[in-house]
């Protein structure tokens, strides 16, 4: 029987080792709030000894894989004891009950959902201009895994789970998703790390990611895109 007070959350991680506890710890956290009962899986293609050793001083679950960020997630779904699923990235933030906010959406009879697009830290103008543009494109295109996709089980499954590819592995799981019923945005809970824009400038990495975005709607292969994101970063 499904335990209805259960949640799988999935963290695909690659070197992530100084993010990862300060999520771990949020996880448990919010879980206290909502009275949830937590499955945590880390699914890590860096097979690293720091990276299991903090998981089991947070009670999770460390799981290795190759690198390839769709076949972590599918890897990680395999194993989920529950019927609500939580993806997310190993840099999240969380804010406020997003647990709570998760089973409110599905309660109201969303077959899954994600969070706003909301930059963590100081707010500053290219960020909040960036929040905006990127909240509109959600409505007409497809949230991607920083937005903490969560989905019950079953529709997971039947909407195809993650593409095993290691970029826009959400892409084809959204649009089945939509296929089955809605796709709810959650406007609060859980906050995108800004480090990259940081790093490559806001301009320079949003152009890069459109740049990529467009490429695979052109058609171009998602490993190829891979490749090129990976000499890019």
């Amino acid at each position: 029987m499904t335990n209805h007070n259960r949640l799988s959350v999935v963290i695909p991680c690659w070197h992530d080792e100084l993010e990862l506890p300060r999520l771990l710890t949020e996880l448990t956290e919010c879980s206290f709030t909502s009275l949830t009962e937590l499955q945590v899986i880390v699914v890590d293609s860096g097979n690293s000894e720091l990276c299991r050793e903090i998981c089991r001083n947070h009670n999770a679950t460390w799981v290795s894989s190759q690198p390839n960020r769709g076949l972590q997630l599918r890897f990680g779904a395999s194993l989920v004891e529950s019927d609500l699923l939580w993806f997310l990235h190993a840099d999240a933030k969380l804010t406020g009950d997003p647990i709570g906010n998760i089973r409110i959406a599905l309660q109201n009879g969303a077959v899954g959902g994600y969070f706003a697009f909301r930059f963590a830290g100081k707010p500053e103008w290219q960020g909040r201009l960036l929040e905006c543009l990127i909240n509109l494109r959600n409505t007409f295109g497809v949230p991607y895994g920083d937005q903490g996709i969560f989905v019950r089980r079953s529709a997971y499954l039947a909407a195809g789970q993650h593409a095993s590819w290691p970029l826009f592995e959400e892409v084809p799981l959204i649009k089945g998703l939509r296929g089955l019923g809605r796709v709810d945005k959650v406007s609060q809970g859980l906050l995108v790390n800004p480090r990259r824009w940081h790093r490559d400038g806001w301009w320079r990495r949003s152009l890069k990611n459109r740049v990529l975005a467009l490429g695979f709607a052109l058609g171009i292969p998602a490993v190829r895109l891979a490749k090129f994101y990976a000499k890019n970063s």
